[in-house]
């Protein structure tokens, strides 16, 4: 596969769902060069998801713009992929079959789709279901087809909404680790919305911690750690604790006074920054 990033540039952004609704958030400015891995953290009603589908083509903003390699998004893609939190695959069908089927409709040859298919099937380490049903597989089985799904398009950008959060945490672990190290290896941009701190850590270049009503970038945080990531590393805990010391922060200021975008160091300079006890 021969995959390239995209340079993602947001800014100003606003929504509210109708003109007399409340907003959902307001200025939201993001950056993030191709292949960069972009993880918001936010608690639930932020608008992290809201602004995820925006960045999919799935809504529309009511403000403010959102460009990819300098193309304004005017809707949905094939140039990126967004994954849910089921699956929502066709249970009749094989791992195969489900996986070609974007490849199908857009009318490639049998002997393409069948390569293509192959070497997205491998890519997410399940040569050998193939030939099985999705409804015989475990869930994060099937979230590895929705995955090698998503891939076989050859997306420049990866858009997660949670996609693990149904699954058992070795499964979960296994599946950040794979999705991080597969966007390194074919250069695509991620951007995940989560509420886990953890899978935060695990997964970002960069954590946008998203907070208040209406929802505001608070802090823009550069995680450089080496890969693999463990999370019983020590350097990994320090950031684990840095950025839930950072979020809680995030939240108690927009509850005061309605908070400002901020920019925050990276681990290298986290030196010297409290952490809580125990």
């Amino acid at each position: 596969m021969s995959i390239r990033g995209v340079h993602l540039d947001i800014e100003n952004l606003i929504h509210r769902y109708t003109p007399k609704s409340p907003l959902t958030f307001d200025g939201v400015r993001i950056e993030a060069k191709p292949g960069e891995s972009l993880v918001i953290i936010g608690r639930s009603g932020c608008g992290k998801s809201t602004l995820l589908h925006i960045i999919a083509g799935l809504l529309k903003a009511s403000g403010g713009k959102l460009r990819l390699d300098n193309e304004e998004v005017k809707g949905p893609s094939s140039r990126w992929v967004m994954m849910f939190q089921a699956p929502h695959l066709f249970p009749w069908m094989t791992v195969e079959r489900n996986v070609g089927v974007g490849l199908h409709f857009a009318g490639w040859s049998k002997d393409k789709l069948r390569d293509r298919v192959a070497e997205a099937i491998s890519l997410v380490s399940l040569d050998d279901y193939a030939q099985n049903n999705v409804q015989d597989l475990s869930g994060g089985q099937q979230q590895r087809v929705a995955l090698a799904r998503s891939l076989v398009m050859e997306p420049e950008m990866l858009l997660l909404d949670e996609p693990f959060s149904a699954l058992d945490a070795f499964t979960r672990a296994a599946l950040q680790r794979d999705v991080r190290s597969i966007s390194k290896e074919l250069g695509f941009n991620l951007v995940m919305v989560t509420h886990d701190i953890d899978e935060a850590v695990l997964m970002a270049d960069r954590a946008l911690v998203m907070a208040g009503s209406p929802g505001k970038i608070m802090h823009d945080i550069s995680v450089d750690l080496p890969d693999p990531r463990n999370r019983e590393d020590p350097e990994v805990q320090k950031m684990r604790r840095y950025l839930m010391d950072t979020f809680e922060e995030a939240v108690a200021l927009q509850k005061g006074n309605g908070g400002t975008q901020t920019k925050v160091g990276s681990l290298s300079r986290m030196n010297g920054i409290s952490e809580p006890a125990g």
